[in-house]
């Protein structure tokens, strides 16, 4: 019988942290949840902020329920988390200050402002990364135009699952596939791009050095190992970006398959073997980001169900406490393509009454406000369908290409709704699941990290045998594809 290796993921998502334990045999992987923390902004100074020290003390505590859940037979320990934030280091190594939250308004305009620095061209160009206000390098340029102290001070930044992998280890590292996210990588090399620090006179010396997913950088430090009552454990390089570990669980086989990793964002995408700059993925802002074992996450970033969850905060803080049960009931209940809207539009992104400013949008577009909260949600997550339809089009013309299947992973496959109009809408069948593919990616990586396994490959095989996957096909697609065409504008 194949030796079992026990592995522990951090999996760090925007609304709830997790620490999972993974055992990993030659031909299956099976995942507890063994501790489990919300997370979200913290308003600091007028700013928004991530706890670290809050976040840290819940992972060690996760940790150390898995040490001892395991007599402390662990061989690895992984920590991925969303994109672009980062930290700040002294010359102590210390954190300066809380990292910034993406959602944070000190970005707004900053775009521009690099644009005419540096042409937009010339910086898609230089990272092949899509334009966002959130991303690492509007973040950086918005601290520099501001004379930030705490960037004058920095010796080191070091993005959020690296952040707290270097706590846990004390090694400096920026993980392929999180760094870039950060639109600072020129990903044809997978480096820093130079002619971007250059010409919007960022400091490039406090860049660590890029690592590989699937590599061990450290061991667990003496007085955290003493702290969580175990020895030394090899803390490794997953796929740091949640996406990237959420990519390689996707149970693909042979036939031409799409992704959408489904959450409180939606990353819809092909994986490839190199990046793709070119004037079809400039026009429609497709981003090269890092995958595990030397691929390329060629993909478009689209809100999610953050709209659903915002939504939902919004009604809880006018007594309406709903589940997410109730609320698909109610979305299921409620009249077909009453209206649209583009999820990406701008005024979603930050916290706040989400149905508010969807109504906005519908007004200002000639389309009647919506009060029923069950509508509301439909119109929510028939937009959603639309605008995968718009992105499924344009992979299949920028990798000439054409897609079998649309495979969706993470929490979002629970939203079977959702699911279902995904395939109505693009008329390809839907294979949901696993939920859990993020920290199934990361423990997985940990384990080719190891060489218990020796592929990708390797690793979406056992997936495959390890969790029950949901099919959905097309329904009403002549219906759906009437009400696309009618549609002027998603994207």
């Amino acid at each position: 019988m194949a030796e079992v290796k026990k592995y522990i993921a951090v999996d760090l998502g925007a609304e709830s942290g997790r620490v999972m334990l993974g055992s990993v045999s030659d031909e299956r992987i099976v995942l507890d949840q063994i501790h489990r923390f919300s997370n979200g902004p913290a308003e600091e100074d007028g700013t928004l902020r991530w706890d670290f020290d809050r976040l840290f003390s819940e992972i060690k505590t996760g940790i150390a329920k898995a040490v001892k859940y395991t007599a402390g037979k662990i061989a690895g320990i992984g920590v991925d988390s969303w994109g672009v934030d980062f930290g700040l280091l002294d010359a102590d190594g210390k954190l300066i200050e809380n990292p910034f939250h993406y959602r944070d308004s000190r970005t707004i305009g900053i775009r521009e402002k690099a644009f005419e620095i540096m042409g937009k061209r010339q910086i898609y160009d230089n990272t092949g990364i899509q334009f966002m206000t959130l991303n690492t390098i509007y973040q950086l340029l918005a601290m520099r135009l501001g004379k930030s102290v705490a960037l004058a001070k920095t010796k080191q930044l070091i993005f959020i699952a690296d952040l707290f992998s270097y706590y846990l280890c004390g090694k400096a590292f920026a993980e392929y596939t999180l760094a870039s996210t950060s639109q600072l990588m020129d990903m044809k090399t997978g480096q820093w791009s130079k002619p971007i620090f250059d010409k919007l006179r960022l400091p490039i010396e406090i860049m660590p050095k890029v690592v590989q997913p699937a590599t061990v950088v450290g061991q667990l430090m003496a007085p955290i190992g003493k702290e969580l009552g175990c020895g030394p454990i090899p803390v490794i390089a997953t796929g740091s970006h949640d996406t990237a570990s959420a990519i390689a669980a996707v149970p693909a086989g042979d036939n031409k398959w799409a992704y959408i990793s489904s959450g409180t964002w939606s990353l819809i995408g092909a994986e490839v073997s190199r990046a793709i700059v070119s004037d079809k993925t400039f026009e429609h802002e497709f981003t090269n980001e890092g995958g595990v074992e030397n691929t390329i996450r060629l993909l478009k970033n689209i809100m999610g169900l953050w709209l659903v969850q915002e939504s939902r905060r919004q009604w809880q803080r006018k007594g309406a406490d709903l589940t997410y049960v109730e609320m698909a009931e109610l979305a299921q209940k409620a009249e077909p393509f009453a209206a649209h809207f583009n999820p990406d539009d701008i005024r979603f992104l930050a916290p706040g009454d989400m149905p508010k400013r969807i109504n906005s949008f519908l007004t200002e577009t000639g389309q009647n406000a919506i009060n029923d909260k069950g509508q509301m949600l439909r119109v929510i997550l028939e937009s959603l369908a639309f605008k995968y339809r718009w992105a499924t089009e344009r992979i299949e013309d920028v990798t000439g290409a054409g897609i079998d299947c649309m495979h969706i992973v993470g929490g979002g496959v629970q939203n079977e709704l959702l699911c279902q109009f995904t395939a109505n809408a693009i008329g390809k069948k839907v294979i949901a699941g696993p939920i859990e593919a993020t920290a199934s990616g990361n423990i997985l990586t940990q384990a080719r990290a190891t060489g218990q396994i020796k592929s990708l490959t390797e690793a979406r095989k056992i997936v495959r045998n390890s969790f029950d996957l949901k099919v959905y096909q097309p329904q009403d697609t002549s219906l759906w594809e009437k009400q696309y065409k009618a549609i002027d504008k998603v994207s």
